[in-house]
């Protein structure tokens, strides 16, 4: 149990890690407290110095220490934790023994992410002779049996699957000497709190346990002190420069343009790699759909694909077939895109936590990205909400309009590298058969037509405060009117009588009207060029299914009002009379010229303005006195 937490705030500032070119090879004289089997894989990936996050979890003090550590995604986490962990598994000779029980438990959110630690992990021990497993849902677990019964150091996995391992008797958690949480915060959020703590059950008391989180919430806190020693709570950033790197921008859009606006800012920054999240897999098919049509290289990321489908979709977009992505919250989760410059959010997240992992996608390891909102007129109020709970400032803005771009491709188009570029003999035979045939201007025009044709045409938008026009309801056009034998006594219902109709009857839905249910019967309108094949499909009989007819009326009939309202009136306005004739009892139908029908209005209207005077004088009296039962007009 945590009986203190030591808090290492490291806010100094650190070079960011990566695969870089270093200035000399670095070897273990520079890093004394490191171990030497890791020090020259750094060195042969080129690393020169350690990013914040690894420098701190490196510290010669924490080599025995459970930490639970905050960083920002993109920090260098991995390779942070696996040189945390290796004074825990090396030798004095930095080298593993014989592979047998794994020794380490990396446990991730994700299957991308697993696979990120893989190979992270497998490049930094490889000079130690290291062996790894794989354990993630979607895979074949018979492999993956296989695979930890040869023996192995190291076992990345997914929560779900690795419980299963163990539960199976698969997984020998009897040698572990340390475990690693990576994205503890994410897997609580996935679900994965009961998986996880079976797991920690499991392992052997005395081992190390290291959490990664980019927030730490309550849940979080809670774990830490179930299931860690003593632990270091290591912050290696000020809440103050978290996503410094980051420009957030609120896109103030017309609620008709949301999905043009997206449109815009894509075809504005031309990014190398774009993600645009929804909230929903049906938004995202629509989205990738409209993309996809508008020319744009897109590739899709949602819960219903399956991890082959990942996968090649997450390679277009490192090997550059794909430049765009559109994903849900969850699948893009642990996902690893080195070159993503900006993030769209198509729809708002639920929350700051989600705000924040989202917008991480982009801006790592020094680089610059943006974080796109885009509001339309009735999220501004959640929006603004929404960055003050992330303690982010946004710009706001509008979306880039079509002129705006069309300067940014100029601009960009001006800038390219191949105007400074030596011209070959060949190219400047080529150039001066142009010249001959055209004129310099002809030839630029002609150029620059070529290159918006390669890019989709930004759309028009309409300003910010423009309300959506009202949806104009065309007339029905000349009908016949139809009286169907079946009415509220009989249960009839538009919901069932249309699709009746429409079944029996051989009619479209947009060739039935009106329908209106009366108390014995229902009247129906029918379009006049659809009225013959209606009557042809009746057949002599006149009748639809269930023992429903047909018949057809004299004109537009006068509807039946519902029986609550059949009172007779005493004032004179209203008359009554049968359907039928004046003894009917089933038919009664109301009849009344416009101006009963005004006086009626009135009538009623004052009726509704008494009640309401009434009810308010009521309600500032109540409290005061208890009505008299016997006074109708305090009741």
């Amino acid at each position: 149990m945590i009986r203190a937490l030591r808090y290492v705030n490291l806010n100094r500032t650190f070079r960011a890690g990566g695969p870089r070119k270093a200035a000399a090879p670095i070897s273990s004289a520079d890093w004394p407290s490191m171990i030497h089997t890791l020090s020259e894989a750094l060195a042969e990936r080129g690393y020169d110095s350690l990013t914040q996050v690894q420098e701190a979890v490196t510290d010669p003090a924490l080599r025995e220490a459970d930490l639970l550590v905050s960083a920002q995604t993109g920090s260098g986490k991995t390779v942070g934790f696996g040189l945390a962990i290796a004074p825990t598994l090396l030798d004095a000779e930095g080298m593993l023994g014989p592979p047998g029980a794994p020794l380490a438990l990396i446990v991730a959110p994700t299957r991308e992410l697993a696979a990120q630690v893989m190979r992270e992990l497998g490049w930094l021990y490889a000079r130690a002779g290291a062996r790894m497993a794989s354990c993630v849902g979607g895979m074949d677990m018979r492999d993956e049996r296989r695979t930890l019964a040869r023996g192995a150091h190291i076992v990345v996995g997914t929560p779900g699957r690795l419980r299963d391992h163990i539960q199976r008797g698969s997984l020998d958690m009897t040698g572990l000497r340390v475990i690693v949480l990576d994205e503890a915060d994410e897997m609580l959020d996935l679900g994965f709190r009961e998986d996880l703590e079976f797991m920690l059950d499991k392992a052997p008391p005395e081992r190390r346990t290291l959490m990664f989180s980019a927030t730490v919430p309550p849940m979080i806190a809670k774990l830490a002190q179930r299931f860690q020693r003593e632990a270091v709570r290591v912050k290696t950033q000020s809440e103050a420069s978290q996503h410094a790197d980051i420009a957030y921008q609120a896109l103030r859009v017309a609620a008709q343009d949301a999905e043009n606006a997206i449109i815009n800012v894509l075809r504005y920054h031309e990014a190398q790699n774009a993600i645009v999240f929804a909230n929903t897999r049906a938004m995202v098919s629509r989205l990738t759909a409209r993309f996809s049509n508008r020319g744009f290289a897109v590739v899709s990321l949602s819960g219903e694909l399956s991890q082959t489908e990942r996968t090649h979709a997450l390679q277009a977009m490192r090997d550059g077939r794909a430049r765009v992505c559109v994903a849900t919250d969850v699948a893009a989760r642990g996902i690893d895109l080195p070159n993503l410059e900006l993030v769209i959010h198509a729809e708002l997240p639920s929350n700051a936590d989600s705000l924040l992992h989202r917008s991480g996608r982009t801006g790592r390891a020094g680089r610059k990205g943006i974080s796109a909102l885009v509001v339309p007129p009735k999220a501004v109020k959640r929006a603004e909400r929404l960055l003050a709970s992330a303690r982010v400032t946004a710009d706001w803005i509008t979306a880039p309009g079509a002129d705006e771009i069309l300067r940014r491709d100029e601009e960009r188009l001006l800038a390219d590298p191949d105007w400074s570029m030596d011209v070959t003999d060949e190219e400047a035979a080529f150039a001066h058969r142009l010249l001959a045939l055209y004129s310099p201007e002809a030839i630029a025009a002609a150029y620059l037509r070529q290159y918006r044709a390669r890019h989709s045409a930004p759309e028009e938008l309409v300003p910010v405060d423009t309300r959506p026009a009202a949806k104009a309801h065309a007339r029905f056009g000349p009908s016949v009117w139809f009286t169907l034998s079946v009415g509220r006594d009989d249960g009839a219902e538009p919901r069932w009588l249309l699709p009746l109709l429409c079944r029996s009857g051989g009619l479209d839905k947009d060739a039935i009207g009106a329908i209106r249910v009366q108390q014995s019967e229902t009247l129906v309108e029918i379009a006049e060029t659809s009225v013959a094949k209606f009557m042809s499909a009746l057949g002599k009989q006149g009748s639809l299914e269930k023992g429903v007819t047909v018949r057809r009326a004299s004109g537009a009939p006068q509807i039946d009002a519902p029986a609550s309202h059949r009172k007779a009136r005493t004032s004179g306005k209203f008359s009554e009379a049968g359907a039928g004739g004046a003894g009917s009892d089933k038919k009664w139908k109301k009849r009344f010229t416009k101006a009963d029908g005004e006086a009626a209005a009135q009538s009623v209207s004052k009726k509704k303005a008494g009640k309401v005077a009434a009810g308010k004088a009521a309600a500032g009296k109540r409290g005061k006195r208890t009505a008299d039962p016997s006074d109708p007009t305090k009741r």
